[in-house]
């Protein structure tokens, strides 16, 4: 099943079924059954697998016969995560940008599958982002892919860890890489550089709609799905979801290792390799040296759009925007 969450024509939140490109009202649609679901994803989440199989009651019912709605805006599936953590599981992706730093591969990125949390609250869909005035300086996109957890669980298994997956969805873990390199000097992990959006979207599939490119391992299950990336509609960046390191499985035993995963909580890959301008601008310049031509680095800047693609998971896109009034917070440092 493919959900969605939109603004219908009456301007109201509703969570959808997409069904041949169209919408179908989860709810409305399930009612029609004598079957009672919310309309929201938040509450629907909650309902587990109790709630997942009268899902799939409704959509097996009305997918050839259904009263289609209409969609104002699609919204991010999952409006409010309950939280939103990040891993980072490409070892391309962590190798190059280590290389481009001048430091070597770090031997404990083979030992255990690393996340950091992020800001839920500023977790957006497709559409416009906005940004502040320092987040265009060095802006940066990543292209990643994300679950959201469907039931609670602690100090899960990865052998069970599937189990927990409500659905898959394409994510992007804007990144303000001058705000973020300053921080990390404090050896802290990322703050501001990375705490005012992240968007996913546009729908979340279930684990069955992605069963004919499973690749079944000893540690959980991984996928053969192509990731694209386009600035301005250039390609920038491809990759697959099967190079992870670690699966979404191992990632989900450490996240609730000692502490209580919820319905809702939202789960990143980390960066696909290519898959940033951290990672390309450093490969550029120094394949430019090489050859010794100058080089000038590629940011997002304001009115720049940006598009995930990854197969059977659909599209992405965004478009940067500056609050027009926006100050500068990098001016306020002290001692300088």
């Amino acid at each position: 099943m493919i959900f969605a969450t939109i603004i219908n024509s009456d301007n109201k939140e509703r969570l959808a079924l997409v069904i041949d490109n169209k919408f179908a009202d989860l709810e409305q649609e399930a009612k029609k059954l004598n079957i009672s679901l919310p309309n929201n994803m938040a509450d629907f989440l909650n309902l587990e697998e109790d709630g997942m199989n009268k899902a799939k009651l409704v959509f097996d019912s009305i997918k050839d016969n259904f009263t289609s709605v209409n969609a104002n805006k699609i919204l991010s599936p999952v409006p409010n995560p309950t939280s939103c953590r990040d891993g980072y599981a490409f070892q391309q992706h962590v190798e190059s940008a280590r290389r481009n730093r001048g430091v070597d591969m770090i031997e404990e990125f083979y030992q255990f599958p690393i996340f950091y949390l992020t800001n839920h609250n500023a977790v957006f869909g497709e559409g416009d982002v906005i940004v502040e005035k320092d987040h265009l300086e060095k802006l940066d996109f990543e292209l990643e892919w994300a679950v959201v957890i469907g039931k609670k669980g602690k100090n899960i298994p990865s052998s069970e860890a599937d189990n927990y997956i409500a659905g898959y969805t394409i994510m992007n873990d804007l990144s303000a890489r001058l705000l973020q390199m300053e921080e990390m000097k404090l050896n802290l992990g990322p703050a501001k550089g990375k705490d005012f959006a992240t968007t996913i979207g546009q729908f979340l599939y279930t684990p069955d709609e992605l069963e004919s490119r499973k690749i079944s391992t000893p540690f959980g299950n991984q996928y053969d799905l192509t990731m694209k990336a386009f600035h301005n509609g250039k390609q920038v960046s491809e990759g697959n979801t099967k190079d992870m390191t670690f699966t979404f499985a191992e990632i989900i035993e450490r996240v609730s290792y000692g502490v209580e995963v919820r319905p809702g909580d939202l789960i990143g890959s980390g960066t696909v390799g290519t898959g940033c301008y951290l990672e390309l601008n450093g490969t550029w310049a120094r394949e430019a040296t090489e050859k010794g031509e100058e080089f000038t680095p590629v940011w997002l800047q304001n009115n720049d759009t940006m598009e995930l693609e990854i197969d059977l998971l659909g599209k992405l896109t965004n478009k940067i925007v500056l609050n027009e009034n926006s100050t500068s917070i990098l001016a306020k440092k002290k001692n300088v």
